[in-house]
């Protein structure tokens, strides 16, 4: 008989709740993990201390304030890395706490050390004192999560040429600094240390960045950052960097040579599979570390499964932990809801950006006919009181049926709105349901009506036409 009905690799979002998942069900969990990485990839170098470093970054620097109180306006002159660090600790360490507490609660035994497969039902945990453990499962969940990429000609010292995982350990904050890739990262990345009063260069080789969202909201969002003294070489790629006394000299293969102290690269992820023994266990990944998984996240061999970004695309926090669950559910026989195809995606620049459903461009090429509703921070009283005057809210609609075919935000607080729109179109709402609706005010929510009467209006201009 086997130590336990499921064992979990990894305790990010997606390890986590499919233990949980799967201990609520009345089933003997384990989960394995690095002694210090409690919590995975997420809660420690990914998602939540780079969006804690963010909020850290807009309380500091005043940003936001500064449409109401001038443009000089800061809350600490000289901010150093530990100002910025001291609120990510904090936040790390609870989070902690809360994940440990979670597993304990739920009776989910946890390992601390490395794990790799021994045979398909066992997998051999390597503990800190050197000490080895054979712990055999019914069902293994692999939820590694994903590191950094790193280009082979690059020479990484952490500190002058560095990942985003080395980020968050900077000594000071540079004077400049040039990012190498516009994806989500990146650009995160970029709009917080120019916040902070960086030189930032952003270098791309396509010719523009977040091909994913509404091109509007893009523009909108390059416009911002130009404005904190952004630069952008789009088209470019990079062919050297060099390390010199004084800082980082970046070549490009169009003979541009940009001087900075520091040099970030995010070139997309890479899956931690390498050491997991995969081919003991009769599994293997691609050349990005992935693994390749079914409907329900099982692998080639069927009682194991795995989940998360080891997976690849969307590689979310929040899709993560619907896989666990999924995950879970399937292993241990229970009925399995699909996921809604509907996924909201939220980018934390500085203004953040989020959507849900399709863009102008995608609709326009599937040759599907829409109409535009938009409603602007600096028309609503709480964008007044807050001081956004750049965020803006866009509805596309469908002239057909008037449902809603796409939700686009930019600015304070697009990350919850979103939620509005996602739950409308979910439940097939239409625009009509938003002009009807009664929201507080003064909040940023009431750009759904003023959008959606923008929206109306044409239509009704379109309708007295035909």
């Amino acid at each position: 008989m086997p130590d336990f009905d499921m064992l979990v690799i990894g305790s990010g979002p997606g390890g986590q709740k499919a233990a949980i998942a799967a201990a609520k069900l009345g089933r003997r969990v384990a989960v394995v993990d690095r002694p210090d990485m409690l919590g995975g990839v997420s809660l420690h170098t990914g998602t939540i201390p780079s969006k804690t470093l963010r909020e850290a970054v807009l309380y500091l620097t005043g940003l936001t304030q500064r449409d109401l109180y001038g443009q000089s306006y800061r809350l600490k002159e000289d901010i150093t890395v530990a100002d910025l660090t001291a609120r990510t600790r904090h936040v790390v360490g609870r989070e902690v706490d809360v994940v440990r507490s979670q597993l304990a609660r739920n009776q989910v035994t946890v390992y601390s050390g490395t794990a790799r497969f021994a045979d398909p039902h066992t997998v051999a945990v390597s503990e800190a004192s050197g000490r080895e453990r054979l712990v055999g499962a019914e069902h293994i969940v692999i939820a590694t999560g994903t590191r950094p990429a790193r280009p082979g000609s690059v020479e990484f010292d952490g500190r002058t040429i560095m990942d985003s995982d080395n980020v968050l350990s900077l000594e000071r904050v540079p004077r400049s600094m040039v990012i190498v890739g516009a994806g989500v990262i990146g650009m995160e990345y970029a709009s917080m240390f120019a916040a902070l009063g960086s030189k930032v260069t952003v270098v791309e080789k396509r010719p523009g960045m977040l091909d994913l969202c509404d091109v509007e909201i893009v523009e909108s969002l390059k416009y911002h950052l130009r404005d904190l003294a952004v630069t952008f070489r789009f088209g470019e790629t990079v062919a050297a960097v060099e390390r010199h006394p004084r800082g980082t000299l970046t070549v490009l293969e169009s003979g541009k040579k940009i001087p900075a102290d520091t040099v970030m690269y995010s070139a997309g992820r890479q899956g931690l599979t390498d050491g997991l023994a995969l081919d003991r266990a009769g599994l293997a990944a691609d050349a990005r570390g992935r693994i390749e998984v079914d409907e329900n996240y099982r692998t080639e061999v069927p009682h194991i499964y795995a989940v998360g970004d080891v997976i690849g695309f969307p590689a979310l926090a929040a899709t993560s932990m619907e896989q666990g669950r999924a995950a879970a559910y399937h292993a241990c026989g229970e009925p399995v809801g699909r996921m809604h195809h509907l996924q909201p995606i939220g980018i934390y620049t500085i203004p953040e950006i989020s959507f849900v459903g399709r863009t102008e461009d995608q609709l326009t090429e599937d040759r599907v006919p829409f109409e535009v509703g938009v409603a602007r921070y600096r028309e609503l009283a709480r964008g007044q009181i807050i001081g956004d005057s750049h965020g803006m809210l866009k509805l596309l609609v469908s002239p057909r049926d008037r449902t809603l075919l796409g939700v686009h935000c930019f600015g304070s607080g697009a990350t919850e709105l979103i939620h509005i729109g996602q739950s409308v179109m979910g439940c097939g709402g239409t625009v009509d349901y938003l002009v009807n609706a009664v929201f507080n005010y003064p909040t940023l929510a009431e750009s759904y009506k003023v959008a959606a009467l923008d929206a109306t209006n044409r239509l009704r201009q379109i309708d007295r036409l035909d």
